[in-house]
């Protein structure tokens, strides 16, 4: 792995790390433990967000709408353009819709969603010809934690049914 590879993956995991606390606000919740942060050029965090769907009866309040958002306002701008995205799982269709609309350029994510995830797993909405800005896609950042967080709480989701 050169020089420039491991430095890059060190600080995907600095960031994943902030997403995965948002995550834990979610869980503490009893929302899926989704979290994302968005990334600025300059390594300043500037948004963030977690699941909030059940808490604001709001089906696009996920986690990367969320941060997506409060990006927007701190850039002053809609278009993030080289910022980053980080988040925890895969994002569906309408993140990744959000992500490419937001002119991010890169999505970070730590483990794939084989039910919804829309930039590897069941669809790769970013090989479409025709969009007019593409994001770098980075997966598999601190997966084992991300798949960990997500397993966890539908194990305990499930006893509590019981």
């Amino acid at each position: 792995m050169s020089e420039g590879v491991q430095d890059g993956a060190v600080r995907h995991s600095v960031y994943m790390e902030e997403a995965l606390l948002e995550a834990k606000k979610a869980a503490a919740i009893g929302e899926v433990p989704i979290g994302a942060v968005v990334v600025r050029a300059d390594g300043e965090i500037i948004g963030r967000g977690y699941n909030q769907r059940e808490t604001l009866k709001d089906p696009t309040a996920h986690a990367e709408v969320l941060a997506l958002r409060e990006a927007a306002l701190v850039y002053g701008d809609w278009r993030l353009t080289g910022c980053r995205l980080y988040v925890t799982v895969e994002p569906c269709v309408m993140c990744a819709g959000a992500i490419l609309l937001a002119r991010v350029e890169e999505v970070v994510f730590g483990t794939l969603s084989p039910k919804g995830g829309a930039l590897v797993s069941t669809l790769s909405l970013y090989d479409i010809q025709g969009f007019n800005h593409y994001p770098r896609v980075c997966a598999g950042i601190l997966d084992d934690r991300c798949a960990m967080m997500l397993a966890d709480f539908f194990s305990k989701r499930r006893r509590d049914k019981r």
